[in-house]
């Protein structure tokens, strides 16, 4: 075995890429958003109305809009049916609010709709949630005990693969729920030319964000089977 879990050669190998590449998204996020942040659109469209047009357009009228302390802490909880929108993003007249806005709307249609994947995603939360916090515990215990308990090693990696998965799953749910804030902003005219191409660019660049969570997850799944794996080996 190769010591304990998290102060080995493996860490190098398989995180600091991942690290990397999560800071790169977070300061390209950040980054984006400030930028375009400071850019006004011509029709003075705040995220709260963009948030309400996309819906309109969609026919969904049980959901409602709240504002919330924070920068980019912008959310829709479908357990209440309410969009959350920071005070950056919900009165501001920014592309980059309205992008962000149109975005949280896009994920209330997608509810409102029965999208597959985010209902696929929903009922994931749970198993996803037990597996976080019993996966690397289950996988240590089993690593410090003889080879004949391997099932134990191998749960561990079965419930650890369930939360990469929630992660891939996560992908498509947030690519089309920026998919549709774009179509909705180009149709209803609330963004056009340069203003709508600004906020493609601040979606593309939070899409980097969850882009970098799945693959700082499937590093994570690998450096754990590359652990196990080599421990086999030697005994």
């Amino acid at each position: 075995m190769y010591g304990f879990y998290f102060f080995d050669y493996t860490y190098f190998l398989f995180m600091i890429p991942a690290l990397i590449i999560s800071l790169w998204a977070q300061f390209k996020v950040n980054n984006t958003f400030e930028k375009y942040s400071k850019v006004n659109n011509s029709g003075r469209i705040t995220g709260a109305d963009a948030a309400y047009e996309v819906l309109r357009q969609h026919g969904v009228s049980n959901v409602n809009i709240e504002r919330i302390s924070g920068n980019l802490t912008d959310h829709f909880d479908p357990k209440t049916n309410i969009i959350r929108l920071s005070d950056s993003v919900f009165s501001s007249t920014s592309v980059a609010a309205v992008g962000v806005a149109a975005h949280e709307a896009g994920h209330a249609v997608q509810y409102a709709q029965g999208y597959a994947p985010i209902k696929f995603r929903k009922a994931l939360v749970p198993v996803t949630n037990i597996g976080s916090a019993l996966s690397i515990p289950l996988i240590f215990i089993g690593l410090l005990l003889p080879v004949q308990y391997d099932f134990i090693v191998n749960i561990g990696i079965i419930l650890f693969s369930l939360a990469v998965l929630f992660q891939l799953i996560t992908l498509p749910v947030e690519f089309d729920a920026s998919k549709r804030a774009i179509e909705a902003l180009s149709q209803s005219g609330m963004l056009y030319g340069e203003e709508l191409d600004s906020a493609k660019k601040v979606l593309q660049a939070a899409a980097m964000t969850y882009l970098a969570a799945t693959f700082t997850a499937i590093m994570s799944l690998l450096r754990l089977l590359f652990i196990v794996g080599n421990r086999r080996g030697r005994d």
